[in-house]
């Protein structure tokens, strides 16, 4: 499929109330913001987008985030897409709130409760969580993919509005990242480790992750970049393949990956935003990044 085809295919599958969802059924977050974001690098003012950004702006709650789904009660990790696409369309006045909810947010192990627990169950210090990173759901465990993405929302922010509480936590971010990463230099979702064994990296998670980490100096990066480009020729998936794409582009490294791209068959809307976005940023046009 052609990205023009990716943009139409998204266009069509717009709901009555403004919002997407993943295929069909329901509008869903996730789904309008990426809908929304493959737009807005298309540089689309139609009504339709217009109608996608008051979904989502009806759909903030009172604490400033936004839930999966509006059957959802709970802010959760969604709201870190929104603010990219807000800070994108420097909505500053949606904004505010949003950002405040995100710095409020931490992965229980970063917690002292949880850090005493563990030294008293035999821990050792090293092994305890010492950096902040963001999770899916407030309360649980931080994992790699809403930490990333709310890095990358927090960055978006600082750059139109530089503060130093959210420095800090864009810096803690990424050293919760940098110590996640998995002995092939790649990322899975959640911790290097399993039971004990060394954790498989996933591309997702890897391009994402590399994304987040952009102008980060580490000698472990050259590590996860070969891997990186080793995994997009193995990679066989559009939310893959693109998010491989857009980490490797924040690094300098480019790919003649056009035609993968355009072959590899596109699930859901979100696979169809996704190319589009690191179709965009091989131009020049990251939006995470902008």
């Amino acid at each position: 499929m052609s990205f023009a085809g990716d943009l139409s295919s998204i266009l069509a599958l717009q709901h009555r109330d403004g919002g997407w969802g993943y295929r069909a059924g329901s509008s869903w977050t996730e789904p309008t913001v990426y809908a929304l974001l493959a737009q807005s690098v298309q540089g689309s003012s139609s009504e339709g987008f217009g109608r996608g950004l008051l979904w989502l702006r009806k759909s903030q709650r009172a604490d400033g985030g936004w839930a999966p789904h509006p059957a959802v009660d709970q802010s959760t990790w969604v709201s870190a897409l929104v603010v990219v696409l807000l800070a994108e369309q420097r909505s500053s006045e949606d904004c505010g709130k949003a950002v405040e909810w995100l710095l409020k947010q931490s992965g229980r192990e970063s917690g002292w409760v949880h850090r005493l627990r563990q030294r008293l169950l035999g821990f050792r210090s090293e092994d305890i969580e010492r950096y902040a990173g963001w999770p899916w759901f407030p309360g649980t465990a931080a994992w790699v993919t809403p930490t990333a993405l709310t890095i990358l929302a927090l960055e978006k922010v600082q750059r139109r509005r530089p503060e130093e509480a959210i420095r800090k936590r864009i810096e803690t971010g990424r050293q919760f990242l940098l110590n996640r990463m998995c002995r092939d230099g790649g990322w899975n979702h959640g911790s290097s480790r399993a039971l004990g064994y060394e954790a498989n990296s996933y591309p997702e998670t890897t391009g994402l992750a590399l994304l987040a980490l952009h102008g980060t100096s580490s000698p472990r990066l050259a590590r996860s970049l070969a891997f990186a480009e080793e995994s997009f020729r193995r990679c066989r998936t559009a939310e893959g393949l693109s998010w491989l794409r857009l980490g490797l582009l924040a690094h300098g490294r480019t790919l003649s990956v056009n035609d993968k791209l355009k072959l590899v068959s596109r699930r859901t809307v979100v696979d169809a935003a996704l190319c589009i976005l690191a179709e965009a940023a091989g131009r020049g046009k990251n939006v995470f990044l902008s």
